[in-house]
């Protein structure tokens, strides 16, 4: 079953692609026609692509892989940071920090410098600096947020990106091109999809466009969430019922009786009684001297 279908991404805008003069030869695929000086997309084609990339994301989410999410565009940033916040992935809508992949350890540091100052703010160390430290600390503080805040939690490299408007975050694209990571993006006429791995050819302008599309994958990308959960739930139960079976299977040792003290072994009478009948004829003897 099909995540989008035509009628939808129609009613979004998601055909509308840009001037016949800006377009990108290599996007003539998913180009239905022109109208009016405007490359029309291809609708039928993005529905497949949709559901190719909704499907990759979610086996993504289910082994338990972050997906770093990308848009500085002014109208799209308030739409990732939602979608993203929805399936707990990190995103970037700010200006992407040159280096944040193939120089990652540095970003941390920066990470980690923010976690100190919120740490000083809580320990009482503020309250012995100066004003103008004050002031200087808290505007480091809110410019790392800015940039940074919503990479917190990414303690290690993202397993995939997903940018929109591949044109404008070509840098972020060519960062993860050389590191081997795929990228999904949503591709307009006017970009290049040579180094895209998974193509979403749409309107990565219009709001409503963006949105639908990151629905159908947000969507995905929880399915894949809930399903490792279910599965681990499993695990552990199965888990749990191989301890209780082995814990069953042990032989339960048998509880040795108490041997009375007052008891003599059976064996050691016969040879008590034949002691005492040698020590008598004996006996008699030294009596008689």
């Amino acid at each position: 079953m099909a995540r989008t279908n035509f009628d939808q991404l129609l009613q979004a805008g998601c055909h509308f692609g840009h001037l016949k003069r800006k377009w990108n030869p290599a996007m003539a695929p998913y180009i239905y026609t022109e109208r009016n000086g405007i490359h029309i997309i291809d609708l039928h084609k993005t529905v497949i692509k949709i559901d190719e990339a909704a499907d990759a994301l979610k086996q993504i989410a289910k082994s338990g892989k972050k997906i770093l999410f990308v848009a500085t565009k002014k109208q799209t940033k308030e739409i990732i940071a939602e979608k993203a916040q929805s399936v707990g992935m990190p995103y970037v809508i700010e200006r992407w920090p040159g280096g944040m992949l193939t120089n990652f350890p540095t970003i941390r540091k920066a990470v980690k410098k923010m976690a100190n100052i919120d740490k000083l703010m809580t320990d009482g160390t503020f309250n012995n600096l100066s004003k103008r430290e004050l002031l200087q600390v808290t505007r480091q503080r809110a410019k790392l947020e800015k940039n940074l805040g919503s990479i917190a939690d990414l303690t290690r490299l993202p397993s995939a990106l997903f940018v929109v408007d591949v044109l404008k975050e070509q840098i972020a694209v060519r960062e993860a091109n050389r590191l081997g990571i795929p990228v999904f993006g949503i591709v307009d006429s006017n970009s290049d999809p040579k180094n895209i791995d998974f193509i979403i050819p749409a309107n990565d302008d219009a709001k409503d466009s963006v949105e639908v599309i990151l629905s159908a994958c947000c969507a995905a990308i929880n399915e894949g969430i809930e399903e490792r959960k279910v599965e681990k739930a499993d695990e552990k139960a199965a888990d749990e019922q191989e301890e209780a079976a082995a814990e069953d299977a042990k032989p339960k040792r048998q509880a040795r009786k108490p041997r009375k003290a007052a008891e003599a072994p059976a064996e050691e009478a016969p040879v008590a009684e034949a002691a005492a009948e040698a020590e008598a004829p004996a006996a008699e003897e030294a009596a008689a001297e």
